[in-house]
């Protein structure tokens, strides 16, 4: 088991970038080339988990499922990439960095096929899981690549550059999501990944350096066979409880106590094996441990919100999905940029003082947007606020998980990434099912009588109907944004613990 030291190794600017980590080593333009074809392949990934929220209220009343089952596209999506991602680290040694990129991609084009065809939301359901077994090895393997072959004192930058795929899938997912869903069919949210995905499968074949050997773990079988299912019986004990407004009931403890023990002895077993799934050793470094702290609370607040706002339009205020999805551009556009010029300040300033300022700008935004939500608020106040939040939801998440994953060394890359990456993907699937059982809950005590079934979306409403339970609909939708802004001012509290000094003191910083 790798020890965290502030000693790790890293390669000097003498040694090529990618040697000795499984990579062979390649030309700056090529090495240029590949971190853009990641790109495209993590657009895809980001794509898709903006581009279902605005068709949610379509596909409520398409299948005639509430909220609370049709969240399970979303939130089944992430357990699934969440279920992947600890397994990355290990089949990247077994199989190779590349071999597993393109396997990872291939998987994600035929679920995104298959999910196309769906036909009905059980089987919707479980095509978006196939798709999320793909998806979830694309990032991490991407970002092990990335950390492999960028320099040091680049890191910031080659992370911004991935980063290119936060900005474009969340701006053009929405857009172009909802216009599928308005003038074609949603069917075709899905059905587009498939060029995409060819297109990168054929590039990465051409282009990425051929695998080399690499030194062999045997998997953690046990520990994979109790965090995953343990991390889904958990969610779905709590999302089922706060859905049926009882936590008393077998069908709601079982999978709760399940999951907890699962989990649990997920723990247990990680700190007692030669080769676990996860190595909790990590969490020795200060940085490592106060990133990922961040990026729990931040994560769970930030991105399990994100299933609001397509909903406040179309629900509360009659949008069509793709007027939702352009209503939203303001954040996704300010997130995008803000991260760009995140991931290069980070190789120049105290990550700390980044991150703190991206989780102040970020909570003043949903304070700005929670305290303005209204059935009638103008339209440019709130993008004013999805700007605020957009801009400091980039200046935290690329610094934080460059903070988490710098210092180390290349040996540690694939587990610090796998680990990163599952921290992140669990977080926004907690946030967007405890969010989703919230808003469900809250429309279901203001909203009664005739108009009841707007409550779980499962009907469509008149305009007469709408005029008269917007402003309950919308104060269910303030509270329920209340509690992403706790989660988010909360996510303060361990970034206090960051590094505070610049990337090249913080190398000869034992505590660092």
């Amino acid at each position: 088991m790798t020890t965290i030291a502030s000693g790790s190794h890293r390669p000097s600017d003498t040694e090529p970038p990618g040697a000795d980590t499984g990579l062979v080593p390649v030309p700056a333009p090529r090495t240029t080339a590949i971190v853009l074809i990641l790109v495209l392949g993590a657009i895809m990934t980001t794509f898709d988990m903006t581009v279902v929220n605005v068709a949610i209220s379509r596909l409520s009343q398409d299948f005639g499922a509430p909220l609370a089952t049709v969240q399970w596209v979303a939130s089944g999506y992430s357990l699934a990439l969440g279920a992947m991602i600890p397994v990355t680290a290990w089949a990247t040694g077994r199989f190779g960095a590349t071999r597993l990129y393109l396997t990872a991609i291939g998987l994600f084009t035929a679920g995104s096929v298959l999910a196309g065809a769906a036909w009905n939301i059980e089987s919707l359901i479980v095509f978006r899981v196939l798709q999320g077994l793909g998806g979830g090895m694309i990032m991490p393997v991407g970002m092990t690549i990335l950390l492999r072959a960028a320099a040091p004192d680049r890191l910031g930058r080659m992370m911004s550059t991935l980063g290119l795929a936060v900005l474009v899938g969340p701006l053009t997912g929405p857009v172009v999501g909802g216009w599928l869903v308005d003038e074609v069919s949603w069917r075709w949210m899905f059905f587009i990944n498939l060029p995409i995905g060819a297109m990168v499968i054929l590039l990465a074949a051409r282009l990425f350096p051929r695998d080399t050997p690499q030194a062999r773990r045997p998997l953690d079988v046990p520990g994979l066979l109790m965090l995953s299912p343990g991390l889904a019986a958990l969610i779905y004990g709590v999302t089922t409880g706060g859905e049926r407004h009882d936590f008393g009931s077998a069908g709601v403890i079982v999978p709760i106590v399940v999951g907890s023990l699962m989990i649990a002895g997920f723990v247990a077993r990680a700190m007692t094996t030669r080769n676990p799934l996860i190595d909790l050793a990590l969490f020795r470094n200060r940085s490592f441990a106060s990133a990922t702290g961040t990026l729990v609370l931040f994560a769970a607040g930030y991105f399990g919100s994100m299933i609001l706002l397509p909903l406040y339009y179309q629900v509360v205020r009659g949008e069509s999905a793709t007027m939702a999805g352009l209503l939203g551009i303001t954040g996704a556009l300010a997130s995008g940029t803000a991260m760009q010029i995140g991931g290069r300040l980070v190789d120049k300033f105290a990550p700390g003082k980044i991150v703190l300022t991206g989780i102040t700008l970020a909570a003043a935004g949903f304070a700005l947007f929670t305290g303005a939500l209204a059935a009638d608020t103008p339209y440019w106040v709130l993008m004013v606020a999805l700007a605020v939040i957009g801009a400091g939801g980039g200046t935290t998440m690329m610094p934080t998980m460059t903070a988490a994953t710098r210092g180390l060394s290349h040996d540690e890359a694939p587990a610090a990434s796998t680990t990163v990456n599952l921290i992140n993907t669990m977080s926004a699937a907690v946030g967007t099912a405890v969010v989703s059982v919230l808003l469900t809950n809250a429309m279901a005590e203001r909203v009664s009588g005739p108009a009841a079934p707007a409550g779980d979306l499962g009907t469509p409403i008149s305009a007469e109907t709408r005029a008269s339970v917007a402003p309950a609909l919308a104060d269910a939708f303030q509270y329920t944004y209340g509690w992403a802004l706790a989660l988010i001012v909360l996510s303060l509290i361990p970034a206090l613990f960051l590094p505070r000094h610049r990337p090249a003191e913080q190398a000869n910083d034992p505590a660092g």
